[in-house]
């Protein structure tokens, strides 16, 4: 009776597979100290039906060799299918000769999955994120990265080579050869730490690259805040010329309401009777329902302009600022913003999100940071002081006395002498 053949076994001296006649042979190699021997047969094609690559390696758990398959997709050409062939076997005969085990792992070879489909399948996740903004950014960056990947000599393939020298390289090519800022790139690593994960979830990898890449120091934001003249100045422009957007503006100011969430906003969403206007869950970048404190200077612009003269399912600005039945983006304020700011021979550092920063600061010197950070909705107090830049000198302290003061009746201070 002809005897089963046992699983061929790849040798660094070059032993026969004569010299493996029985598993219990095997067994003795392979729990020995012979280092030497590697359990593993050599990648193979199988055409057929379905085109696949297999080898068998060693399985600990079951004691056994175990066969493993990589299915080629059937949609391919007979070449492409030929030339992903030859890529699967390159792949998995370095990656066997270096050690790997697929059962010991649990890889489940999902990291031979082609890099490029990773990103569809990350694109279509993207595509059903609720923010339009989010979904153009990160629309933005997968472009980007697909840009640095057709650019390298050897470019990415598969999933298993997004490592940390592949992460490295890209954010390095986004600080210095697009010269981006220090902000734009930790933004890009906080992006790509975000895909990291979605790969891990998957099991394309298993560790997270891009955690021991360190985030830079940024230097001081480019957007400035407006000074108190500048505001007026504002004020006088905007009354004259345009008081639609100038109830934009106050918006931005007082509410301290996000440009993307004004422009969803609806006149039944105001209520003047709280003074108030409700920012729903549907809209808002947190994701939560909250009611924002309305300024009685806003009120009463809107009651010149006739706003509550629309219906309450009208967004609040339609075209030229009006209420309308049609949504406007949101960019329609940055863009009526810089005509203004042509006008008013301002610097481009002095952006329609501004109104926010001095509004902030603004209402946190007259009422405390707490009221500031609950009316712009911030999680933390540390989120709210990232808003209120440093002016040097604070002339109101020069003469701020406190309470741990002393006065004599004659008491002088001599500062002749500095």
């Amino acid at each position: 009776m002809r005897q089963k053949q046992l699983p061929l076994v790849i040798v660094c001296d070059m032993l026969t597979y004569s010299n493996f006649k029985t598993k219990k042979m095997y067994s003795k190699f392979r729990n020995g100290n012979c280092s030497n021997i590697v359990g593993y047969t050599p990648p193979t094609l199988h055409k057929g039906v379905r085109w696949f690559v297999d080898f068998t390696a060693w399985d600990p758990a079951r004691d056994a060799m175990r066969r493993k398959r990589c299915y080629i997709k059937d949609s391919l050409s007979v070449p492409a299918k030929k030339q992903r062939a030859s890529e699967i076997i390159a792949a998995l005969t370095k990656l066997l000769s270096q050690g790997w085990n697929p059962w010991v792992t649990n890889d489940e070879s999902r990291g031979f999955v082609l890099f490029d489909n990773c990103l569809e399948h990350f694109s279509e996740y993207v595509e059903r994120m609720d923010r339009k903004k989010t979904r153009q950014d990160y629309s933005s960056r997968i472009s980007v990265l697909r840009e640095f990947i057709a650019q390298q000599t050897n470019p990415i393939k598969y999933a298993y080579q997004f490592d940390v020298t592949f992460c490295t390289d890209f954010i390095d090519w986004i600080y210095l050869d697009r010269e981006s800022s220090a902000r734009t790139r930790n933004n890009y690593r906080v992006w790509l730490y975000g895909l990291a994960e979605f790969l891990i979830a998957r099991k394309h990898i298993m560790t997270n690259p891009v955690e021991n890449i360190k985030v830079l120091p940024e230097h001081e934001k480019f957007r400035k805040d407006l000074s108190p003249l500048m505001l007026k100045q504002m004020a006088v422009h905007l009354n004259k010329v345009d008081k639609p957007f100038f109830l934009a503006c106050m918006m931005q100011y007082y509410t301290l309401i996000r440009p993307g969430e004004m422009s969803n906003l609806k006149i039944g969403d105001i209520s003047i009777k709280d003074q108030s206007i409700f920012v729903s869950k549907e809209i808002s970048k947190n994701r939560k329902d909250a009611a924002v404190g309305l300024n009685a200077m806003i009120i009463k612009l809107m009651l010149d302009l006739g706003t509550f003269n629309y219906p309450n399912n009208y967004y609040l600005f339609g075209p030229k600022f009006m209420p309308s039945e049609e949504k406007f983006s949101s960019q329609q304020f940055n863009n009526r913003w810089r005509t203004m700011r042509k006008a008013l021979k301002w610097d481009k550092c002095y952006q329609f999100y501004s109104l926010k920063d001095s509004g902030i600061r603004d209402l946190a010197n007259a009422h405390g940071v707490v009221v500031a950070r609950d009316q712009a909705r911030h999680s933390d107090i540390s989120t709210t002081n990232r808003y209120i830049q440093r002016h040097g000198v604070q002339h109101e302290t020069l003469n701020f006395e406190g309470n741990l003061v002393y006065k004599e009746k004659h008491c002088k201070v001599d500062l002749s002498y500095i």
